[in-house]
């Protein structure tokens, strides 16, 4: 399931131009190759929050102005940024998550999330349920992705 979320995410971005992967084409902050570049470190904090545990993701009632900008970051195409790398960031992350999946002894092992407004103090997630969360991130992000790349010229990923 996550794979194929993946592959509408990518495919979202066929053709494109790195310039075109930067638009804002909605209301929305949000552009093809921001989307792809959160996924990405969403990913990947993720994967390495299962390993490590809540130390991998930091204390985000701790972030500062400056994190909170640098946070917003991933969802531009910054100056240097290419479609192609980024594309490349998400498949190397993409794959590391898999080998994790593949890899990983019991997907029922837990770890305490990280401080942040938006968790639930004193919760704890297994593995799976990080995984899961990853597959929804993905699948949402899809979503948002198709409504960008409609409104940039009409192409759409289904139908």
């Amino acid at each position: 399931m996550l794979a194929k979320h993946r592959h509408f995410l990518r495919f979202t971005t066929r053709e494109l131009t790195d310039e075109q992967a930067g638009l804002r084409t909605t209301a929305s902050e949000l552009c093809l190759g921001g989307l792809i570049k959160h996924v990405t470190a969403v990913e990947r904090g993720w994967r390495n929050f299962i390993l490590e545990g809540p130390s991998a993701m930091g204390d985000f009632t701790a972030m500062t102005e400056a994190d909170w900008a640098q946070r917003a970051d991933e969802f531009r195409m910054l100056p240097g940024d290419t479609l192609d790398a980024v594309l490349a960031d998400y498949t190397e992350a993409a794959r590391l998550t898999d080998e994790l999946v593949a890899t990983l002894p019991d997907l029922g092992a837990t770890q305490p999330l990280p401080k942040a407004p938006w968790f639930q103090a004193e919760t704890e997630w297994s593995a799976r349920r990080v995984l899961m969360h990853i597959m929804a991130e993905t699948a949402q992000h899809a979503g948002h992705a198709d409504i960008i790349r409609e409104s940039l010229d009409g192409a759409k990923s289904m139908g």
